[in-house]
């Protein structure tokens, strides 16, 4: 008999299905030859400061740095029922062998490790490493079950890092709470630097002075030209007084074709982003989505720093974005070509590949999805779609004009081909909220250096130096301010 723990009851039930274990026990799942259980997350946690001496249940300066040796762990009030069906599991004398089941990540592992090692267990381990949760990838995963000891190292970063924020958090807050002898002055890992960010970025706010400045914009024949700025009103205006009506002399014109090549795929941080600034989403909230979709079976493994797929799933690939383009409203009428190479590369991915949508999604009735979840399902979809389309190619004119002893600057954009961006737009337009997009640059007509034209008019226009922005959720990932937590802690 081998026992497999999960890290959620919705995760084992999926196992259990697959491996057979239909009988339902006290916390357990059995049948098969399997037996299934779960951690429901966090089952033991590193042990609080008085653990270790009763003294540091209070706050004193000199008690300072407080530095287990050795470390003690302790089992959450909330989950100990659980913890002791475990363990009951794992002594059985039928029991041979476990499978660690829990998230396929440094977390997950720290989760299953701290429960084994508590639970007084020696008996071999063998683990589970899935990216879906698809009942194929759960079989494969199954049958390609590998030694625990080549996670060693996994689990000892997981654990190093809970105990920096250990050690952080515990040190940190008790010091400068009891030096400044007010209220509680939180420290962490991940915290406080990210605090520093915020305060920085505030103080350049509150210090920045505008400045105005000033361009003059000529009308011509077709299109519009800019000068240079002028920090004062005056010369502009006197500018512009010297152009209207006067003859403006084509001195430069180049033209380059630039190609804007597919997006790569989504990874956690990435797909965060994007869904705080087309859906106002919070990290957190978009997180909670695909772990949902992901225990639904509809995405792929969420907390993935890659934004590439493994060459063993070069050849699924193009029925996977046919599949999933047909589910797609938006993807309906589009030529969808599927450049597979452009998304595979093997030295970039590390514990698990780019975030998908799965076969199962295209089989699913995705109108019957939480709003939440069916934005980020449809968010990754159409990002596949475009990463493996076509490079948009356009042409861009770039020109420079003298007039009234002034150079003035124009700039015109023809596309040549929509390539990806075609599915993009699609996808775009169907989002109640619009994504802000910088004004297009229209086309320029035929000119050529020295040709002459006239200003038809000219005007003044005004503007001002702008402050750096307040952090948002988008440009805390871009500077890597933000951290999703798998739970909280000191940091």
């Amino acid at each position: 008999m081998q026992l497999v723990i999960a890290e959620k009851p919705s995760v084992a039930m999926a196992l259990s299905k697959v491996l057979g274990a239909k009988s339902r026990g006290d916390g357990y799942m059995e049948g098969g030859g399997w037996l299934v259980s779960w951690c429901i997350g966090h089952l033991v946690e590193l042990a609080p400061a008085d653990a270790y001496d009763p003294r540091y249940s209070k706050w004193n300066y000199a008690d300072l740095p407080i530095l287990p040796e050795p470390w003690q762990y302790q089992v959450l009030p909330d989950t100990k029922k659980q913890f002791e069906t475990l363990k009951s599991l794992m002594h059985r004398a039928d029991v041979t062998a476990l499978i660690c089941a829990t998230d396929a990540g440094r977390e997950g592992e720290l989760i299953f490790r701290l429960t084994y090692h508590l639970c007084g267990c020696t008996k071999p381990v063998k683990r589970l490493w899935i990216s879906s949760m698809e009942e194929t990838a759960i079989r494969k995963g199954f049958d390609c079950l590998l030694d625990g000891k080549n996670y060693d190292n996994l689990y000892a970063a997981a654990l190093c890092r809970a105990k920096a924020d250990w050690l952080i958090g515990i040190n940190g807050t008790r010091l400068f709470t009891t030096l400044y002898q007010g209220k509680t002055l939180n420290v962490g890992r991940v915290q406080t630097p990210t605090l520093a960010l915020l305060a920085e970025r505030e103080a350049a706010i509150s210090g920045f002075r505008k400045e105005k400045f000033y361009t003059v914009e000529l009308e011509l024949d077709g299109f519009h030209a800019a000068s240079e700025r002028f920090a004062s009103k005056t010369d502009a205006g006197r500018l512009r007084t010297g152009c209207v009506g006067k003859p403006a002399t084509v001195q430069t014109v180049s033209q380059k074709e630039k190609t804007e090549r597919p997006p790569r795929l989504y990874d956690l941080t990435t797909l965060q982003r994007e869904a705080n600034r087309l859906f106002d989403y919070t990290a957190q909230q978009t997180l909670d989505y695909l772990q949902a979709l992901y225990e639904k079976r509809l995405a792929t493994y969420p907390r993935t720093d890659s934004r590439y797929l493994t060459e063993d799933m070069a050849s699924g690939l193009p029925s996977l974005c046919q599949s999933i383009a047909a589910s797609l409203p938006f993807a309906a009428d589009l030529s969808l070509p599927v450049n597979a190479a452009q998304v595979i590369d093997n030295s970039k991915v590390t514990d698990h590949h780019a975030i998908l949508p799965t076969a199962e999604a295209a089989k699913t009735d995705l109108s019957a999805l939480p709003s939440g979840e069916k934005n980020i399902l449809f968010l990754a979809a159409a990002r596949l779609l475009c990463a493996v389309g076509e490079p948009h190619t356009y042409a861009e004119t770039a020109v420079t004009l003298e007039c009234g002893g002034a150079v003035f600057s124009a700039k015109g954009k023809t596309e040549i081909a929509a390539g990806w961006t075609a599915l993009e737009q699609a996808f775009h337009a169907t989002l109640k909220q619009k994504p802000k997009q910088a004004e297009p640059s229209p086309p320029l007509p035929a000119l050529t250096e020295g040709q002459k034209l006239t200003a038809e008019g000219a005007s003044v226009k005004e503007g001002a130096t702008s402050p750096p922005g307040h952090f948002t959720e988008v440009i805390s990932c871009q500077c890597g301010a933000w951290k999703t937590p798998r739970k909280k802690g000191a940091g």
